[in-house]
């Protein structure tokens, strides 16, 4: 292993804590002493990287290889400078890293950015030389398959490191081999449990499992986000098991509507004699009691079972989605409906059918329309 200078080794302290600026500033008054210094270079390379000038990245890469055409850190460092250069490409930097791995048949890293490099190209090439607009899942296994043979080396040599592992469930998922993407999700969480992507890929299958209701997949969604809170596909997870959570009061209120229907007889049925009104004080009051226990039931003890983040997520969602405010409010007005038929003393039905109908008609037409909007 090659000896760092003392003042490389600080150097590369702070970039381990992303204190790039002091890093750069440290690396080049000791490249200004000894600018023949390959690993100086290279860590200045990747100050360069972490704050996004990859230009000078690659400039930077230029001078250590120029010092050491072999040298595995500089072609590393060279294959990233060129994809993230945005006139660049993977198409570039291949050959670069099949050159490091030449190099240095040991490492991990090298085989795995080769094989995330191959599997684009080689994409790329069995779409340019078969026109094709779309390649099928047996098609891609025979695609990537020298990709596949690189990623096991990468596994096999890193097989704790979680670039390998993503490289590899990218391209088993290429390949539609859902089996070993959703092992190689688990392995990327067993390593990082709070990976992004793999925790969000995961999440979604729990979530969208048969029979998962709505307050479960909203209390998986919470879940993951505690975990990753920066994961958009999560928060919209979250935000779509919540609305189908509200989008579930409205039929808790249109089943007080009819048991209010119901109780008061609103509709004549053949054969049946209708109540008589008024209805008695005592009949009026007595309709508190099922709808308290539908809504304790149904909603109440619902609510405050579920997670934190889902509960602060209703509030939420009802600020930042109308369909999600549509629903409350359409719920609280088929209940207005709902009791003002069951607690005034009508005399006659008339009025009360008009307000049954006012309460079911707008909720009942938007019910289904609405299912597939967005919260």
């Amino acid at each position: 292993m090659t000896t760092l200078h003392p003042t490389v080794e600080r150097a590369q302290g702070l970039i381990e804590l992303e204190r790039y600026d002091q890093a750069e500033a440290l690396l080049g008054q000791h490249l200004a002493e000894d600018p023949g210094d390959v690993r100086a270079w290279v860590k200045v390379g990747y100050c360069h990287l972490n704050t996004q000038r990859p230009e000078q990245a690659l400039e930077a890469a230029d001078q250590a290889l120029e010092l050491a055409p072999e040298d595995y850190g500089a072609l590393i460092l060279r294959a990233e400078g060129l994809i993230r250069v945005p006139s660049r490409s993977w198409r570039e930097a291949e050959p670069v890293l099949r050159e490091a791995v030449r190099i240095d048949p040991h490492h991990w890293y090298g085989y795995a950015m080769l094989a995330d490099a191959v599997t684009r190209m080689s994409v790329v090439r069995f779409a340019q030389a078969t026109g094709a607009r779309k390649i099928e899942y047996h098609e891609f296994e025979h695609v990537t398959r020298e990709a596949a043979d690189l990623v096991s080396v990468a596994l096999r040599l890193g097989p704790e490191e979680v670039y390998a592992h993503e490289v590899a469930e990218r391209i088993a998922g290429f390949s539609g081999n859902s089996k070993a993407v959703d092992q190689l999700e688990r392995a990327i969480l067993r390593i990082d449990p709070t990976h992004s992507e793999a925790l969000a890929a995961q999440t979604r299958k729990a979530a969208d499992a048969p029979g998962v209701k709505a307050g479960r997949a909203a209390d998986l969604y919470a879940g993951g986000l505690a975990a990753a809170p920066d994961s958009d596909s999560m928060q919209r997870g979250l935000d779509q098991a919540t609305y189908r959570m509200l989008r579930g009061v409205r039929w808790l209120a249109l089943l007080c509507l009819g048991l209010a229907g119901a109780m008061t007889d609103l509709f004549a049925v053949e054969g049946e004699v209708q109540r008589e009104l008024p209805l008695s004080l005592g009949q009026r009051l007595w309709y508190l009691v099922p709808m308290t226990a539908i809504w304790i039931v149904g909603a109440l003890l619902r609510y405050r079972r579920r997670r934190t983040g889902v509960r602060l997520n209703v509030q939420s969602l009802m600020r930042r989605g109308r369909w999600a405010r549509l629903v409350v409010v359409q719920a609280a007005w088929s209940m207005l409906c709902a009791l003002l038929i069951a607690q005034v003393p009508w005399t006659d039905r008339l009025l009360p059918q008009v307000l049954f109908w006012a309460g079911l008609t707008p909720t009942f037409a938007t019910i289904w329309f609405d299912r597939k909007k967005a919260c």
